[in-house]
């Protein structure tokens, strides 16, 4: 696999957004912080300037988000918010943008999460986060095989 270093995953939400950051060789994700969404007309930019923020910052040359299917295979309104983000992230960032399918990402999440012991009130501070932990290792595990 040629995977360069770091690479983030974001898992969009409307009220929270997970972040997850790969180790240097790309092989395992890890969880790495939320960041809280705030109501305006200017959201979007927002978010988008704080994920460009990161991934500068932690040397981040590729960005996979999360994009929302219905299980038939169907785009709903999450997911256009997920393409809104990542078009306002594009000039933002020298990082290649990728929309990644997260069907069952956030199920996924709260198994493993459930299976750690973790109780619903406590997953609720880490959940947006196992998420995109979720999102982006897919995206590395199918890297892996290229």
């Amino acid at each position: 696999m040629n995977i360069t270093s770091r690479a983030l995953g974001v898992d969009p939400g409307s009220a929270r957004i997970g972040l997850a950051l790969s180790d240097d060789m790309g092989f395992m994700a890890h969880p790495l912080q939320t960041l809280k969404v705030t109501a305006g007309a200017s959201t979007g930019a927002r978010s988008a300037a704080e994920i460009a923020a990161v991934a500068a910052e932690k040397g981040s040359p590729v960005i996979v988000i999360g994009l929302p299917r219905n299980m038939n295979g169907t785009y709903g309104p999450a997911a256009e918010k997920s393409r809104a983000l990542a078009e306002a992230l594009k000039p933002l960032t020298s990082a290649k943008v990728i929309l990644w399918d997260e069907r069952l990402t956030t199920a996924a999440a709260t198994r493993r999460l459930q299976e750690a012991g973790m109780d619903s009130r406590a997953q609720r501070q880490v959940i947006d986060q196992a998420a995109a932990v979720q999102i982006l290792q897919d995206w590395l595990d199918s890297n892996a095989l290229l």
